[in-house]
């Protein structure tokens, strides 16, 4: 039995009352573009149980799938937003799952997206709008400094200061993200970059964004591009600014 049917089964009426604080992620890695098997991380089973660890600790329900079945109207009125968490290539399997997201996210219904997040879906125009951008490539991992840009949102007013020393996958979108309130920024022409990466960071801006939000079709929106190596997701520092992001987007935070 797929584990987010089991949850459900298991959650019974109870949770059906309190839908309004039950998240769900999801994590499905599908195949590419030309059917092949892609990159996926081994930090899932770590941010996974960040997620719902700080669920327990906010009293946010959280279910767990790789499963598209799970897109249909009727499982996704349970939810109040969905966390892509680390997801890549295919999302869904079928027109109807695109179409109960699409529904889920015009009805409302929050998004938020994990690192690799905006490596799925890479030939739907209609995600990366909802995303804020589609993966492109990145940095190899380093260290540099994370500029706070926004610090009044609930999911940087965590960090201290201006700046956050931090290491990771500095990713670039395919577009640099549009109309959207960018929270967390670098600039990646500082980095160790191979030569081609070079070439390719020169028609990059000063500042590019790493963390965003915005509202699109009716719901919230919050991306964190941060979150790559496994170890990660028991940084302190990191975990509350994942928090922030979802409380941001289920409205417990104006």
């Amino acid at each position: 039995m797929q584990r987010w049917l089991m949850g459900l089964l298991a959650a019974g009426s109870l949770c059906v009352q309190a839908a309004e604080s039950r998240v769900l992620i999801y994590t499905r890695n599908g195949l590419t573009a030309d059917g092949k098997k892609g990159f996926v991380h081994d930090n899932i089973a770590a941010s996974v149980k960040a997620l719902q660890e700080l669920g327990k600790e906010n009293g946010i329900a959280m279910d767990v799938s790789d499963d598209p079945q799970v897109f249909t109207d009727d499982s996704l009125k349970r939810y109040r937003a969905v966390i892509f968490d680390n997801t890549n290539n295919s999302a869904f399997d079928t027109e109807e799952q695109k179409a109960a997201f699409q529904n889920f996210i015009r009805g409302g219904g929050g998004y938020v997206g994990i690192h690799s997040a905006t490596g799925s879906e890479r030939k739907w125009p209609w995600y990366w709008q909802l995303a804020g951008g589609t993966f492109w490539f990145h940095a190899p991992l380093q260290k540099f400094t994370v500029n706070i840009v926004d610090k009044q949102h609930p999911a940087t007013a965590c960090l201290p200061g201006t700046t956050w020393a931090w290491e990771d996958e500095f990713y670039v979108m395919k577009e640099q993200p549009k109309n959207m309130r960018v929270l967390l920024a670098g600039d990646f022409k500082a980095l160790k970059l191979p030569a081609k990466q070079k070439k390719e960071a020169e028609a990059l801006p000063a500042s590019v964004p790493l963390a965003w939000c915005h509202e699109f079709e009716g719901a919230r929106v919050f991306y964190s591009s941060l979150g790559h190596k496994k170890e990660y997701y028991s940084d302190p520092l990191f975990r509350q600014h994942l928090l922030g992001g979802l409380r941001w987007v289920l409205k417990l935070d104006k």
